[in-house]
């Protein structure tokens, strides 16, 4: 799905420089997926914290930087297979509209001046609601990896079907829902999906470990930019 991510942005007259370190990441990420994956949401969740206590001058997340860190993750749900298909075609979608916003939208901050000027927030489309799903999709990430780790069943199964559950089934419609849990049948063991991923029980469980921590504190931050303009989350 990466592949097919950077073809979609690829087709721009004019491939820029965020094209381009996307496609560098893209490239680092096929040996260890899980490494690159970690080692981005680190760089984002030290950002965070570091602006929580002070320490940085920075206002915000850059955009283009957050896009390059989550466009990793789309290779996660192509591992899960048919089941996950959903969330890859929207994630990889909603990621694409976000890398067209940070064309005129420098930080995620940004993202919420724009549409809230323009009382689209919630509107199909708008770069509020792109980043909405997207921060869902790494959210669903996170809950499967606390399940896996959770867990030592090689049916996949149970363990996708709690995290969907969790972060994802709220929000849609019992036809997307039926679908989904049809397809968790076709989901591979946890054998198939460490081998697709390049990783022993042992460096997946650390590298889990390290997302889930890293991307806490930016899901976090993500959801205060909407709760402190009173914007709610239950969409």
């Amino acid at each position: 799905m990466l592949r097919r991510f950077s073809t979609m942005v690829s087709s721009e007259p004019v491939m820029d420089e965020r094209v381009i370190k996307q496609q560098d990441s893209a490239a680092a990420a096929v040996a260890s997926p899980l490494s690159a994956i970690a080692e981005a949401f680190e760089k984002l969740g030290k950002w965070v914290k570091e602006r929580k206590n002070g320490s940085t001058k920075q206002e915000d997340i850059r955009l283009d930087a957050f896009c390059e860190a989550a466009s990793l993750v789309s290779v996660l749900f192509r591992c899960l297979g048919l089941a996950f298909k959903f969330a890859e075609l929207e994630y990889v979608a909603k990621l694409h509209g976000l890398l067209e916003a940070s064309k005129t939208c420098a930080t995620l901050d940004d993202i919420l001046e724009v549409d809230v000027a323009s009382d689209t927030v919630k509107t199909s489309g708008s770069f509020s609601r792109n980043l909405r799903r997207v921060r869902q999709g790494l959210d669903l990430v996170r809950a499967i990896f606390e399940q896996l780790l959770s867990s030592d069943d090689s049916s996949l199964k149970e363990v996708a079907s709690t995290a969907y559950a969790q972060v994802c089934a709220p929000y849609h419609t019992w036809t997307v829902r039926t679908a989904v849990y049809a397809g968790m049948y076709t989901l591979p063991t946890r054998e198939q999906l460490l081998m697709k991923l390049n990783e022993t029980e042992q460096s997946a469980e650390k590298k889990m470990k390290r997302y889930i921590n890293a991307s806490i504190p930016v899901i976090e931050y993500i959801d205060k930019l909407y709760l402190s303009r009173n914007i709610t989350l239950d969409w």
